[in-house]
């Protein structure tokens, strides 16, 4: 693997490291505001970008490229309304997509064939979050009212813990 693919690869491990950093504040967020579902539904998620940035980790070290550990920007702290901080999910999603869609570019122009079969796992993953991201949007646009908005905190209370 080039270093510029492999400087590449350890900036999207960062960039997964920061998507757990951003549902862990998005969920702090949420307990702030009594919403105990909308933050079970965040913490769930923390743990599947962590489990998304282990997997990275271990590409990264199966390609023979130096893992470097870099700052984590920190995250936004406050959002006006749940429905704005599920915006800034979808948002953050497509962000990821695009970030890992360039990854999967430049690793077809390097002719790095390795690096494009690691990466399709991710790229699949991104539809699944994007798919996700917009279906709680879409039900946070409907919960109008707060007997609606405790119905949706009690749906994202179910959410099962991701297995790795």
């Amino acid at each position: 693997m080039s270093r510029r693919l492999g400087d590449a690869f350890n900036r999207q491990l960062n960039r997964e490291l920061y998507s757990a950093y951003l549902y862990m504040s998005m969920a702090a967020y949420f307990e702030s505001i009594k919403l105990k579902g909308f933050s079970h539904w965040m913490q769930a998620q923390v743990t599947e970008e962590l489990m998304h940035a282990m997997r990275l980790f271990e590409a990264i070290s199966q390609m023979g490229v130096r893992i470097l550990m870099m700052p984590i920007e920190a995250p936004p702290t406050n959002w006006p309304s749940p429905l704005r901080c599920f915006e800034d999910v979808l948002k953050h999603e497509k962000l990821v997509t695009t970030l890992i869609n360039d990854l999967v570019k430049m690793s077809r122009n390097e002719n790095d064939m390795a690096a494009v079969n690691a990466l399709q796992w991710f790229v699949n993953e991104q539809k699944e979050e994007e798919e996700h991201a917009t279906e709680n949007l879409e039900k946070c646009r409907r919960a109008q009212d707060t007997q609606a908005l405790k119905a949706l905190d009690d749906e994202l209370s179910e959410r099962p813990w991701p297995m790795g």
